[in-house]
Formats: C-alpha cells, structure tokens, sequence
C-alpha cells in the first residue's frame, strides 16, 4: 500500500510524492528528487524537521534533544524517522529552492468564462490530454500566464483538488489590468491559456474543531475549495461557518454553489455581509466583522480569512478583544497585481 503525501515548503510551493509502506519520509522524498535537509538519520539533530499537518505517522526514534514533548504534541515530526499510515500533509519551514524543487508547468484550453458581473469573472481550464495529474491542497493557488503576454497572475483555485482535468477560479475584475482586460476583451473558449502549481502556505489542515471561514471579495474562491474538498472527502461533523463580505451587492457570486453546499455538509452555514447595500438589501450590512458573534466561538476552534489585508487586520483584532475560545488563525491576503 502507498500514501500520498504533500511536501510544502516556506515559500508555498508544493510537491506531492507517493510513499510506500514501511518506507520512511525522508527516503521518499529523495526518491522524488526532493532533497529535504539532512545530517544524522538517526532521530539526533533535527535538521529534517518538519511539521505533520494532517494524516498519522509512526517514529521509529526521536532524541529528546532533537523534539521536545510539547513539539511532538504540535505535530512536529523527523523526516528521517517517520512511516506513512495515512494520506498526510507536511511543512517543512525551509525555501522549495534548497531542496532542488522546481515549479510544475501546466498547458490546458480555456473551457468557460461566466462575466458575473463587473468586477467578477469565473474562469475554467481544461488541462491538456497528456499533462501530468495536477494535485492542490484546498486553498492554495496558481499562477496563470496571461495569454498574449509573459506576465502571470496568482488565483486561488475555486475548486477541489480531485482527478477532474479542469480547474476553476473565482477572478475579482479590475477597472485595468492585464488579466482583466484579457477576460473581458479577448478571451474566448478554446484560447491556450498555461499555468503553474500548486502554491501557496494557505490552505485546509486537518479537520479537528469548529471551522470559522472569513472571507473578503473573490477570497471567496479559496473557501470554495476547501467546502468542495470537504463534501466529497466528509468533513467530520465540525461546524463550519463562513462570513462572506463584499463592498456592493453586485460583487455576490456563488451563492448557487453555496446553497447546494449546505445541503452537501450537513453543519455547514454561511451569511453575506455588505458594506455599501442598495435600498431593497435585506441581509447582513456592515464590515465582514459587524457580522461575527462572539458567543458562538465558545470551544476551541480553527479560523481561516482570505481577503483583503484591512478584512484580515480588522478580523484579527475582533477575535483578539472578544471573549472567545482559544483558537488558531491562517490567512491568505489578496493584493491586487
């Protein structure tokens, strides 16, 4: 039997390797041409020190010197001592480069284009026959290359990471980019259109508590992924809440998506927050935090916000003066090219 682990790196990129039974991390990762940092192999120095994220793992030995208890509780793990019993995921807090990894290409077709509205686009591509299988971890993104141009541009992937050959994003459309005037000007299905992946330090660890997703704009996108991964895999029966704030009515998307997700998870639920809403708006007004209720945090639980960087301050600082349950924060801020 063989268990496939994702190997992420400081910078985000990503690598996915195949381990086989019995065999240790660390031998894995070579045969896969990753060069993970080494010096001992015997448990000692800790130079392979990595975090398990998700998955379980056996240890054949560990110095106490190299993790200490409370280490090993956070999950953190040596390469050259650990065994696959499960599907896992593992950060390791050195650059991709020091370990001789590269990038992985991609070549596919434009295979839909849905202008929502004027400032949101959904974009699918279908990856070539013959590309190799494209793996992600929910949350994370690519870079598109802009046809007709050597720029690129980073997107979250609006999809889950299965064996399906398209890929989805949630794209915010600017009044002037390159990217956005591709979509609303030139692109058309059919169009060879190239990307590289996976990236990015954003994305769903392990389910084990309550789930409070916050989302800004097409950060939107990335919890798509996460909530599509969730329902096909299970999502453990944590709750699983998502805040969806906008600045205008006519930013909404997904929201078809969203309704059919809380019937595919059974304890999850999300509300729309707007900030500038026309006269007939009769849901949520307000920044994304006037929406958030401190008496509903009231067990530990995990908090994931992708947006822009003021919805992630302003978020941080409302869980950091409300009374509510010891919790971790991941964040992704979205920054216009």
């Amino acid at each position: 039997m063989t268990h496939r682990a994702a190997i992420i790196f400081r910078d985000g990129l990503t690598q996915f390797i195949q381990v086989e039974q019995n065999e240790k991390l660390l031998d894995a990762a070579f045969r896969h041409g990753i060069q993970l940092p080494l010096d001992c192999r015997e448990g000692v120095c800790a130079t392979c020190r990595g975090r398990c994220e998700s998955g379980t793992i056996e240890m054949e030995y560990v110095d106490d010197d190299a993790l200490s208890a409370s280490e090993l509780e956070q999950g953190y793990m040596l390469a050259c001592q650990t065994r696959l019993t499960s599907p896992g995921s593992f950060y390791f807090d050195v650059d991709s480069s020091i370990c001789n990894i590269s990038q992985q290409n991609y070549r596919g077709r434009v295979s839909a284009l849905n202008l929502l509205s004027d400032t949101v686009a959904t974009l699918e591509i279908t990856l070539d026959a013959g590309e190799p299988a494209l793996h992600y971890l929910p949350g994370q993104y690519a870079r598109i290359q802009i046809p007709g141009s050597e720029e690129s541009r980073a997107y979250s992937y609006a999809s889950a990471s299965a064996q399906s050959a398209a890929v989805r994003f949630l794209i915010r459309l600017l009044p002037s980019g390159l990217m956005s005037d591709y979509l609303r000007q030139r692109c058309q299905v059919g169009d060879s259109i190239n990307f590289t992946a996976p990236f990015g330090a954003f994305y769903l660890r392990e389910v084990k508590r309550p789930l409070l997703f916050v989302a800004g704009g097409t950060g939107l996108s990335a919890f798509l992924s996460m909530l599509e991964s969730l329902a096909e895999q299970g999502d453990g029966g944590q709750p699983i809440a998502l805040y969806y704030g906008v600045n205008r009515e006519s930013e909404i998307s997904e929201l078809e998506r969203l309704d059919s997700l809380t019937q595919r998870l059974g304890h999850f639920s999300y509300q729309v927050v707007v900030v500038d809403p026309g006269a007939e708006w009769q849901g949520k007004k307000g920044w994304v935090t006037h929406a958030l209720e401190s008496h509903l945090l009231q067990q530990p639980f995990d908090a994931y916000l992708c947006g822009p960087p003021p919805m992630i301050e302003a978020t941080c600082n409302w869980l950091s003066a409300q009374p509510v349950a010891e919790h971790q924060v991941y964040f992704e801020r979205f920054v216009s090219s």
